[in-house]
């Protein structure tokens, strides 16, 4: 039987590239010639030490991650890393400077602030998130244990143009929805961390990214599990971890290394964002939600005149095979997730769907 596959503009859990799921598909029943699923294996084996190391091994090509930083694959997704984070770096002067950009940076901070003080240098909040504010210096705090940022924003499709220039304290970035999506220097970091279910691979996988010097300075309170420095020394396997995600997550990063990497990839993501904002700026139908200096390349958020047409569109579309179109539950509106795995054909599916729409209900 044909299985019919609809574009998929979710923002996580989000599409995956076909040809993985494929492999992934074979391999069910049997990895190799183990007899057995990869999420059947014990995670101490030599066979799945391999899986594992491999996966860092691509992780670490694609973002030229040197060693002076530990690859660690961890459970608990980025808001577990909410805590992580403080209870890691907030030791020195028991302070962080925080840029309050969207939801889930605001999260971030009101979690931090349980473990430190936290120092709101800009926030965006006083309209709906709808821009990365910009950043005075002379705001930061020079003392500060680390500063952080959302280097993209998934609910309100924001993303910073421009990084900030830090000094010696470290910039920690949460890239949960854009890592692997564009180039970054990885030398700028402190700390890179991210959830996997939006670029990566499917959900329970959380990598994080951090450098050496920063490992072995956590608060007494942290759980070894949080401790980023025992799970380095324990390869994370101080417990069993999100195996089959690790092994899907590799599949994912081989197949961006056979597009031609992360370079080459950022250029497509670049070419879908173009099309779909071309759309959406031609149209006095529709109207883009995200400030245009600030736009995310991969959440495109917008509105229809009216919140009943929000909701048609959104319900027409399925009808025409795209489906996940509707916007976070906090902001309403419609919102096209077009992550790496999302061709740029699922897009011109979209503007064409939207031309439509337009058409037909104005």
């Amino acid at each position: 039987m044909t299985m019919k596959r609809v574009y998929n503009f979710a923002p996580g859990p989000s599409t995956m590239p076909q040809e993985v799921l494929e492999q992934a598909a074979r391999e069910m029943l049997c990895y190799g010639d183990t007899g057995m699923n990869v999420m059947e294996m014990s995670h101490r084996s030599k066979q799945y030490q391999a899986i594992f190391d491999e996966t860092e091994a691509t992780l670490r090509d694609l973002m030229h991650i040197s060693q002076d930083y530990a690859v660690l694959f961890l459970q608990g997704g980025a808001t577990g890393q909410f805590a992580a984070i403080p209870m890691n770096l907030m030791t020195g002067s028991g302070t962080a400077d925080y840029v309050d950009s969207g939801n889930f940076a605001h999260g971030a901070l009101v979690e931090a602030g349980k473990y430190g003080k936290v120092n709101v240098v800009a926030s965006s909040k006083d309209d709906k998130y709808a821009y990365i504010p910009e950043l005075d210096a002379s705001k930061f705090n020079p003392d500060a244990d680390y500063f952080y940022i959302t280097t993209n924003n998934t609910i309100y499709g924001t993303r910073y143009a421009r990084l900030p220039e830090t000094g010696k304290v470290p910039l920690v970035a949460d890239m949960s929805s854009n890592i692997l999506s564009e180039v970054y220097d990885v030398n700028r970091f402190g700390v890179i961390y991210a959830g996997a279910q939006k670029n990566v691979g499917p959900a329970g996988l959380t990598i994080v990214i951090v450098r050496r010097d920063l490992l072995g300075h956590a608060m007494p309170i942290t759980p070894k599990i949080m401790d980023w420095k025992i799970m380095d020394e324990k390869g994370s396997m101080l417990n069993t971890p999100p195996t089959y995600a690790i092994y899907m997550a590799g599949l994912c990063m081989k197949w961006l290394k056979k597009q031609g990497g992360v370079e080459a990839i950022e250029k497509v993501n670049i070419e879908k964002a173009k099309l779909l904002y071309g759309a959406l700026d031609d149209s006095d139908f529709y109207r883009p939600t995200a400030r245009p200096d600030s736009r995310s390349r991969m959440n495109v958020t917008f509105t229809t005149p009216s919140p009943e047409l929000d909701a048609e569109f959104v319900k027409a579309a399925a009808v025409h095979d795209l489906v996940n179109l509707k916007g976070h539950r906090v902001v309403g509106g419609i919102r096209a997730s077009i992550y790496n795995a999302m061709p740029i054909e699922g897009v011109q599916a979209l503007v064409d769907f939207m031309k439509k729409f337009e058409l037909e209900n104005k």
